[in-house]
């Protein structure tokens, strides 16, 4: 878990590139299925590339899956009850990890078993604290919706949130910026040659999904990753600055 948390304009980037991250691989039919922090690797610039595909799964047109897997605390309500779901379920667990990233605490902790989690999130409200914007409010009710068929579940739906007025999808420009809170935690012995892989938006013209789905990749404790990153050091230094 974060040692911290971000603001919203980190946030922002941060969801726009692992947004359109998710609408590529659904278009070519992949669900995900075990978004987390632990799977967002960080490149030296700061930017995000989507790892470890071992449980990512190809649907036909139409089709559905029903194999309880992925990390408890980022699972929808359909996954938690066997099925059947779709690539809405991915959106549900960007949802969780936005959620955390600016609060730096999961809205619903883990529980031991999935029946017991799945009650737990059928029954939790999910009011959003004051201290978010609303714009970001709308975005994560919309996404953490329990219904999957009225969830927010599509890049293009993503884009139109009023969350993200004034920001580009276009991945040159997003890439284009180095992230400067980032920056202050670039630390790693081999943070570059760690984040390299995964899936980033500088990968979308020649992503071979066949080569990745059967040889995925799985960051090691010591790769950078959301999860590990110490927050709270940065906002001592820029504190101190």
């Amino acid at each position: 878990m974060l040692f911290g948390q971000f603001g919203e304009d980190e946030v922002r980037l941060f969801a726009a590139e692992l947004g359109s991250a998710l609408g590529f691989l659904h278009d070519m039919g992949i669900i995900h299925r075990d978004i987390k922090m632990e799977n967002i690797l960080v490149s030296d610039q700061g930017h995000l590339r989507l790892s470890d595909f071992g449980l990512s799964h190809r649907l036909k047109r139409g089709g559905r899956a029903f194999t309880i897997c992925g990390t408890i605390q980022y699972m929808a309500p359909e996954v938690l009850s066997g099925g059947p779901y779709n690539h809405a379920s991915d959106w549900w667990s960007l949802g969780i990890m936005l959620f955390s990233l600016v609060t730096g605490e999961f809205p619903v902790p883990a529980e031991p078993d999935h029946s017991t989690m799945l009650k737990k999130v059928r029954e939790f409200p999910y009011v959003l604290p004051n201290s978010f914007s609303s714009a970001l409010i709308l975005l994560l009710t919309e996404l953490l919706c329990k219904n999957p068929v009225s969830r927010l579940r599509n890049l293009e739906c993503f884009k139109m949130q009023a969350f993200f007025r004034g920001t580009s999808f276009d991945p040159h420009i997003l890439q284009k910026t180095p992230v400067e809170f980032i920056l202050e935690l670039r630390t790693h012995p081999d943070w570059a040659a760690k984040a390299r892989r995964g899936l980033s938006l500088d990968y979308f013209d020649n992503f071979d999904c066949d080569k990745i789905l059967h040889s995925p990749t799985t960051p090691s404790e010591l790769s950078p990753t959301l999860a590990n990153m110490d927050l709270s050091r940065a906002t001592e230094q820029t504190c101190k600055a």
